[in-house]
């Protein structure tokens, strides 16, 4: 039994097997009938390029311009009259290149005179066209240029003394012509195209790596040649290392070269494989109904057993799928239970983070409250030693002052609805006008502290988008906060600038007190962090002064000064030209 299963195994592989080589060699001669026609249509194009220029050096010779500038090499006005003609000739013919040798092999002309590498000067005796037409005939080549690097297809034609043929040879002319627009059009074919010289080189491919290779070893006559030729100057040429396959080939130019593609051999071993496939599959439909028929018998055999192990298996499954059904309830409920301890936690947090912001907001208008109601007491003060001077304008002019900031201390109070609600109102705000109207507040501190106060704001307007009060809040409590910074210092000083740069409106409180220390300055803008000794602050002030100028679109910095003291800088974005005008 065994051994009959095994003939059966090898005949059937051996059918496939021969479906694969019957359908991959049809395959391979259709890939060749078909390159055979590509191949059709390409040469004809090439050729008609090749063609095309092959009595341009002919014309080129009967020009008197070039016997002129052969007879007279050292006139340079033939030679520049040359070049000129050679370059509007070359520009309008759409050529690589056109240079005119004497009969020594040396250029004395060419169209690319003008170029770093260009040909005037060079001497090309050694390369086979310019020996072919200083004989008389028409030269023909490939290679690689030897100054530029550039490769092309060489044509070269003798030009006479008088200008026509039959007479002495004064020289030759040469056109150059560049056939890599070929090898770029074929770089769409997924098939390798390639055309060799008559020794095999391969000197234009679609596949750049098979560039400067042959089809087949070189013989050291064909290796010397290039050699004397330069024809492939700097090139090892050494075979392909892996032989491409099967090729459809045709000859092209007058130079026996040879135009090949190289069928894709996936798509012959794709027809092969398609063919063993077919093969495998009738093969396997034979096996299948036999192996159908045979075991028709045993699965009705083994049917009965098969229902009652089902139903064992059901029962159990059932089993499991209860289980896990009450097991994903009490985790649902479990669930539950948390998601609404979680919310009543979230809402005891929200309720202890409101009344947290509601005492940072009253014990803020306290701190901010002590300002204008210093400034009351001492306009007050100076009110009634008006009075009993008799200087009755003065009182006056300070009791207005008195009603400004009782004004301003109602616009502060005013302010509680601000931090309840985020809409507030911006308008336009002269920051230079708030420097000196917060400085103001504080002037009458500043002289009986006997500390120098310097504003400098210039006089030209400084407009930012802002609240006018919250501004000169913040302001204020900077200058206050600078002004007990001098306390107990030497030089007890406290200057107010004002700068724009970047767009920004730029406010500058420096002071000459002892500066910030560095384990103060990790925490100076955190809210109830504080240096003042108890009663002289809640810690509030920065925070609060932070919060006010971010809320503005705002930036409240603070450094030590490289001369002593601390700075405190506010910026402000600036509005633009349109809304200032």
């Amino acid at each position: 039994m065994r051994i009959k299963s095994a003939l059966i195994l090898l005949s059937a592989l051996a059918l496939v097997a021969a479906a694969y080589v019957v359908g991959a060699q049809r395959a391979q001669y259709d890939s060749l009938a078909q390159g055979q026609r590509q191949l059709q249509l390409m040469a004809p194009e090439l050729q008609s390029v090749l063609e095309r220029f092959e009595t341009l050096p002919f014309v080129l010779g009967q020009q008197s311009d070039l016997t002129y500038a052969l007879a007279h090499p050292d006139d340079p006005q033939a030679i520049a009259r040359l070049n000129q003609t050679l370059q509007t000739i070359q520009r309008q013919a759409r050529v690589g290149a056109l240079y005119l040798m004497d009969r020594s092999g040396l250029t004395i002309g060419a169209s690319n005179w003008d170029e770093p590498l260009g040909f005037a000067g060079k001497n090309f005796r050694y390369r086979p066209y310019f020996k072919e037409a200083i004989q008389g005939r028409a030269g023909r080549f490939y290679g690689i240029g030897t100054n530029t690097g550039e490769p092309g297809y060489f044509i070269a034609q003798p030009v006479y003394r008088n200008g026509s043929a039959g007479g002495p040879i004064a020289g030759v002319i040469t056109v150059k012509i560049s056939l890599s627009e070929f090898e770029h059009n074929w770089r769409n074919s997924d098939e390798p195209i390639l055309l060799a010289d008559r020794a095999g080189v391969i000197f234009l491919a679609n596949r750049p790596e098979w560039r400067y290779h042959s089809l087949r070893p070189l013989d050291p006559a064909t290796q010397a040649e290039l050699a004397s030729t330069q024809q492939y100057m700097g090139k090892d040429i050494t075979p392909l290392p892996h032989q491409p396959g099967p090729v459809a080939t045709r000859g092209v130019g007058r130079l026996g070269w040879e135009l090949a593609l190289f069928p894709n051999q996936s798509r012959v071993v794709r027809i092969g494989v398609y063919w063993a496939l077919a093969t495998a599959l009738l093969l396997v439909c034979g096996f299948a109904s036999y192996w159908a028929l045979h075991q028709r018998r045993r699965r009705m055999e083994e049917k009965v057993a098969s229902a009652r192990e089902l139903e064992s298996r059901i029962a159990e499954r059932t089993h499991q799928l209860r289980e896990t059904n009450q097991n994903l309830e009490y985790k649902y409920t479990k669930l539950q239970e948390t998601e609404k301890m979680l919310r009543s936690t979230q809402n005891e947090l929200v309720q202890a983070g409101k009344l947290a912001m509601l005492g940072q907001m009253a014990a803020g208008m306290t701190h901010e409250l002590n300002q204008p109601l210093a400034a009351i007491r001492a306009f007050a003060d100076n009110a009634r030693t008006f009075l009993a001077r008799g200087q009755s304008e003065q009182a006056a002019g300070n009791l207005s002052h008195i009603s400004d900031a009782a004004a301003r201390m109602g616009a502060i109070i005013s302010q509680l609805k601000g931090f309840a609600r985020k809409d507030e109102t911006i308008t336009q705000v002269d920051l230079a006008r708030a420097a000196r109207a917060s400085a103001f507040l504080l002037e009458s501190d500043f002289r009986h502290r006997d500390v120098s106060l310097e504003i400098n704001t210039g006089d030209e307007q400084v407009l930012v988008a802002g609240d006018t009060v919250r501004i000169e809040q913040v302001l204020i409590n900077l200058i206050r906060n600078a002004l007990d910074a001098v306390e107990g210092a030497q030089t007890r000083r406290v200057c107010v600038s004002l700068d724009r740069a970047e767009g920004q409106g730029i406010v500058r409180i420096r002071d000459t007190g002892p500066g910030i220390p560095d384990d103060v300055a990790a925490h100076l803008f955190e809210p109830f962090f504080t240096t003042k000794p108890t009663g002289k602050g809640l810690g509030l002030g920065l925070a609060i002064s932070s919060s006010i100028v971010q809320a503005m679109n705002g930036q409240l910095t603070a450094r030590n000064r490289d001369d002593g003291g601390a700075e405190f800088e506010v910026r402000f974005p600036l509005m633009n030209e349109g809304a200032q005008e």
